[in-house]
């Protein structure tokens, strides 16, 4: 058994904060930490995002699931083609292959809990033409950041 206790803040004994990803500028003011890495007998990854002020996630895309649960202040995401107002403790799934981005959009980080399989595919970023697409609905124009 592996305890993880509270440190409050939004941090956990024992677990790093650690970049969101290792290189580019398509993403601002992300942290996560992997709060349960995954077993044999329930092979899934359990993780804790934070996003500062004004900052958001990857707009991608993946063959894998997403099951997301607000815990901290305000968001909104991108999910296919619908923009969502989070607010804590929504259940969000982000289905195979939609695209999505998350967005704090109050002035205390947004921060959220994330299920996916321990073995993923990688994240798809869109190219040219999928962008295009994405842009092609106004609201969603607004709404991405790449």
């Amino acid at each position: 058994m592996t305890l993880h206790k509270h440190q409050g803040q939004f941090t956990w004994d024992q677990v790093n904060i650690l970049k969101y990803k290792e290189e580019g500028t398509h993403f601002k003011d992300i942290t996560r930490q992997i709060l349960f890495a995954g077993q044999p007998d329930l092979p899934c990854q359990w993780r804790y995002f934070e996003i500062a002020p004004g900052g958001h996630s990857t707009l991608e895309r993946h063959h894998h699931l997403h099951v997301v649960m607000p815990i901290r202040g305000a968001g909104q995401a991108l999910v296919g083609t619908e923009i969502l107002a989070l607010t804590l403790f929504d259940v969000v799934h982000i289905p195979s292959l939609a695209w999505h981005q998350f967005r704090a959009t109050g002035s205390e980080p947004f921060g959220f809990l994330c299920l996916v399989p321990a073995e993923r595919d990688r994240p798809e970023r869109p190219n040219a033409g999928q962008l295009e697409d994405l842009k092609r609905e106004p609201n969603i124009a607004r709404f991405i950041r790449v």
